[in-house]
């Protein structure tokens, strides 16, 4: 059976470059893995295919071998009828290239990334007025800390773990299987590399116990619904000496009372009467920080206008910038009228028709046309 060439294996082209002939091979890998594949024959050839292909084209020597005479390169007759020296793609060739992209694929993260500990969430709500200023906020959790007798060693005082003798110390071991060499965790000592013949009384061997954390959180100023904070190394302890995992605070905003809330800027309804939006008046309104502002209403302002204070919005988060707020006039129709209001309305009624807007006078005159042409 004729081999495909490499390049065509890959997917790249003679010029390509170390990273995308690396990139392209970290792909077919990744979706012909044999662990992935669970048996697939088909697959599996693609795959050996590949890592054959990154074997030569992955190396400068190599990859010069093939380009001048292509798989009579490494088949011991080259061009001029000399050799190069066989391919001999062995399972400890693989393994190299396999380590390269995946480590311990299938067997878990390196002994370190294993042993760290859980991250953590924490949910807390605040007001939209400490959204606005900031505020420092005390957190009480729950989570696994290091054991205070044995140091988080998981062995009891005096004893110390001894190397695990399955795999010396290394955390995984491998396996032949065929063409393949497989690395996976070390059964005995779960990656640790490490196995413990005293474990500690107080942690049985884990290294970390359960207890209460108290800490304090400075809320920035600007902060928005849905906002994480990330406290490093305040989540749970890790195993038998790993590094502790983080804390992430989720923040979530109250609703408020009046304004409502699109990123920086705030917004909220002002209720107008029919008559103060028909003869103008001037009114104080509230804003986010407390204070008041004065805006004048025109007189004929109509329902929905929309008013704007710069700088009145929230603060920008980590800026020295404030959004802006919008105040959107909401005309009060009455609905329950006093005989006096009555008379006084019927009268400017009767005298609005002599002279109607010329609004409302230009609609109906097109509503005629309309019900005409139909």
């Amino acid at each position: 059976m004729t081999k495909r060439d490499y390049y065509d294996v890959l997917g790249v082209t003679n010029s390509a470059s170390k990273d995308e002939i690396k990139k392209a091979y970290r792909k077919l890998a990744l979706k012909f893995h044999p662990d992935k594949t669970k048996g697939d024959k088909t697959s599996e050839e693609k795959f050996k295919e590949a890592s054959e292909a990154y074997h030569v084209l992955s190396d400068d020597k190599r990859k010069n071998n093939y380009d001048q005479f292509g798989h009579a390169a490494f088949e011991g007759a080259g061009g001029g009828g000399q050799g190069f020296g066989g391919f001999d793609f062995n399972s400890s060739s693989f393994s190299d290239i396999f380590e390269d992209f995946f480590g311990d694929f299938g067997g878990g993260s390196s002994r370190r990334s294993s042993n760290r500990g859980n991250d953590l969430r924490y949910d807390t709500n605040i007001s939209l007025e400490e959204a606005y200023k900031g505020l420092e906020k005390n957190v009480k959790y729950t989570t696994y800390k290091k054991c205070p007798p044995c140091s988080g060693s998981g062995a009891e005082k005096g004893s110390k773990p001894i190397k695990c003798t399955y795999c010396s110390g290394r955390g995984k071991v491998r396996t032949n299987q065929g063409f393949f060499t497989i690395q996976q965790t070390c059964p005995q000592c779960s990656g640790y590399g490490e196995t413990i013949g005293t474990p500690c009384k107080k942690c049985s061997g884990n290294g970390k116990v359960q207890g209460s954390e108290n800490v304090t959180v400075k809320i920035p100023k600007g902060v928005d619904d849905g906002t994480r904070i990330r406290l490093s190394g305040k989540g749970e302890a890790g195993s038998k000496g790993g590094s502790s995992g983080d804390l992430y605070l989720f923040i979530s905003i109250d609703s408020h009372s009046i304004f409502k809330r699109s990123e920086e800027n705030l917004y909220y309804e002002l209720p107008v009467s029919f008559s103060n939006a028909t003869l103008g008046t001037t009114v104080n309104v509230p804003s986010i920080d407390g204070g008041k502002s004065k805006i004048k209403i025109p007189a004929g302002t109509q329902h929905g206008k929309q008013f704007r204070l710069r700088g009145k919005g929230m603060p920008v988060l980590r800026r020295n910038l404030f959004g802006d707020l919008y105040i959107r006039v909401v005309t009060q129709v009455p609905t329950s009228l006093s005989k006096r209001q009555k008379e006084i309305l019927e009268e400017f009624n009767e005298i609005e028709s002599n002279k109607p807007d010329p609004v409302i006078k230009n609609f109906f005159e097109n509503a005629k046309k309309f019900w005409r042409g139909s």
